[in-house]
């Protein structure tokens, strides 16, 4: 028998200016990291995010890197960071030779909690490093006067979080330094991209000189400092900006998407994403707790029904913790584990059609009650 279309999890939408900005990079030939479109980009998306100034970098990951290097992270620092995020979020911590120190998340929305958070500042703490995780804003108001009160610095990972707000103010308008991804299953993409914003003008000069190998900007090949090459080409640019100008078009789909998921799934005893006020979702990656009491050799067991349906599904990140590199950092982290051996994420893009959707969620209530009756 012939199966049905297989539906993955993500899809960009590149069906806007996306081919017109590429054509005039390749016609003009500015398809490196000099052009009118970085700079287009970075000013925009800065915009975007109610701050004056963006660097604009190769990934997501280099943009974490590049705002704890400009902020002098290193050995002897210790960064506070969720347990519960992709590994990135650790990685670049462990790269300037700084510990991560992992706070537990909070039950309800995921997110990284506060109050940890307090239990955990030492004398060696540095920075906060909230994620707001599948694009729920974490409790910023609260992260900030910690930061505040104990004279830490703040880097917010938004790389899920595009568009989402907390007190009506957009994520990456809190922090010191705000990173972003534009990876291809991100709200908006670059194919691989990432930005640092910041209302800082010296953390902005900071970050765009060691970006380009810490080069001077005003006597070229002279190296004052010890840099990266995590510039963003002039064509990574073009598709953002072609993206930009439809990233409101994009939420609200993603609003739809998870209107139609809550709708079908609301008996299923499943826990599903919603707004948690003052925080406002944009449904990244539509994801859900299964039933309590799930297992994860269940919930890898639904995954397994749904990838048999030609239905494309991931599990909730592992904590970080958990994973070999990682292990010497270990604390008891309960929320982590339960929300992870728990959680499921669904096909999310912005192309889902409600009959896409009824056919996931069929799928779903059919395992269920054939698995927990």
């Amino acid at each position: 028998m012939k199966k049905e279309k297989f539906i993955p999890v993500s899809l960009p939408d590149v069906t806007g200016n996306e081919k017109k900005y590429l054509n005039e990079c390749i016609d003009t030939g500015w398809v490196s990291s000099i052009g009118s479109f970085v700079q287009r980009f970075e000013e925009e998306f800065a915009a975007f995010c109610h701050q004056p100034f963006g660097v604009s970098v190769n990934n997501g990951t280099a943009a974490l890197h590049l705002a704890l290097r400009a902020l002098d992270v290193g050995p002897g620092d210790e960064v506070i960071l969720p347990a519960l995020t992709f590994p990135s979020t650790a990685n670049v911590i462990l790269y300037l030779g700084a510990t991560p120190v992992f706070a537990d998340c909070q039950a309800d929305n995921w997110n990284i909690d506060p109050d940890q958070i307090t239990e955990l500042i030492t004398t060696n703490t540095k920075a906060i490093m909230p994620v707001h995780l599948y694009g729920l804003p974490c409790a910023m108001d609260k992260i900030m006067a910690l930061a505040e009160k104990h004279n830490l610095m703040v880097v917010e990972d938004c790389a899920e979080a595009h568009g989402a707000t907390y007190n009506n103010k957009p994520v990456g308008s809190f922090g010191t330094i705000n990173c972003f991804s534009f990876f291809g299953n991100k709200i908006i993409t670059t194919g691989e991209g990432g930005i640092c914003v910041t209302s800082d003008p010296d953390l902005q000069n900071r970050l765009s000189v060691l970006r380009d190998h810490g080069m001077d900007k005003k006597r070229r090949y002279w190296h004052n400092d010890i840099g990266y090459n995590y510039r963003m080409t002039n064509l990574q640019a073009a598709v953002g900006c072609a993206q930009l100008e439809r990233i409101h078009t994009f939420i609200e789909k993603k609003r739809w998407v998870h209107k139609q998921y809550n709708t079908r799934l609301a008996d299923t005893g499943c826990l599903l994403p919603d707004d948690i006020p003052p925080a406002k979702i944009v449904f990244w990656l539509y994801t859900l707790l299964l039933p309590e009491g799930t297992e994860a050799r269940q919930r890898d067991e639904l995954i397994k029904h749904l990838a048999d349906e030609n239905i494309d599904s991931r599990p909730v990140f592992y904590p970080v913790p958990d994973m070999p590199p990682y292990k010497m950092f270990t604390r008891p982290l309960p929320n982590a584990a339960r929300i992870s051996k728990r959680g499921i994420t669904l096909p999310s893009h912005q192309s889902l059609s409600e009959s896409d959707i009824e056919r996931i969620c069929q799928q779903i209530r059919y395992w269920l009650h054939k698995t927990m009756p």
